[in-house]
């Protein structure tokens, strides 16, 4: 009897000592400030001939993690940034002529941040995966070079000097990263992909285009310190 007694209290002290061993509970907040360039296009329904719109990103971050679970640490971001999107037309008929529309945007993606590697110092390999909202501060056309829009295919015509229909964008937003965790701070470097699920356009029946979202390739490089780590 005393020796299953034994055996039962062993047990649970092993399962308690495995379970702690898989989930072990953190506390950290950080702050951080980020930056990059963006590579843009859109996905329209009828087709436009595209190449990519660079512009700009970058804002702030906060960052809580909660645990370790197995060799994977958990942890949830928020972020503010400032991004530039849009389009540039393809003519592809050797003039230089050419039509920009740059979109300005306020963007909030939520992540889930999931991370590998050593801690509280060492290197860290990330992922980012979340929601992303967007709210459109104001656009800009350039037209470059001597074109008249009847020259264009009927599918680009109604798109010049057409006003933004939704300033509220949504979509689904995912990075791959290395993060430098040192005494000095933590130094990130990213790409990231966001993928809209929303249209700049009314999209019915009658009107122009029937899909207009945007579709972005990021590179970013940023910095964080810790607000508490206990």
């Amino acid at each position: 009897m005393i020796k299953r007694v034994f055996h039962i209290i062993a047990i649970l002290m092993l399962t308690a000592s495995a379970t702690a061993q898989v989930e072990q509970p953190r506390n950290i907040l950080e702050i951080g400030v980020a930056g990059g360039l963006n590579m843009s296009q859109m996905d329209m329904q009828p087709k436009i001939g595209q190449k990519y719109l660079n512009g700009l990103n970058g804002g702030i971050s906060i960052r809580y993690t909660s645990e370790k679970y197995f060799n994977m640490i958990c942890a949830a971001q928020l972020e503010v940034n400032f991004s530039q999107r849009g389009w540039e037309e393809d003519f592809d008929d050797q003039t230089g002529n050419s039509y920009k529309r740059t979109l300005n945007y306020i963007e909030i993606p939520f992540f889930a941040h999931l991370a590998f590697g050593k801690e509280p110092r060492g290197a860290q390999f990330f992922i980012n995966l979340g929601p992303q909202v967007g709210f459109l501060l104001g656009d800009e056309e350039d037209y470059i070079g001597s074109w008249d829009i009847e020259s264009r295919p009927i599918s680009t015509q109604p798109v010049y000097g057409k006003s933004i229909d939704k300033k509220f964008e949504y979509g689904i937003a995912g990075g791959l990263g290395l993060e430098i965790k040192t005494k000095a701070g933590n130094f990130i470097i990213e790409g990231r992909y966001y993928y809209g699920l929303s249209d700049i356009f009314n999209n019915s029946k009658t009107d122009d285009y029937g899909r207009s979202a945007n579709n972005t390739i990021s590179a970013r490089i940023g910095y964080s310190i810790p607000i508490f780590n206990n």
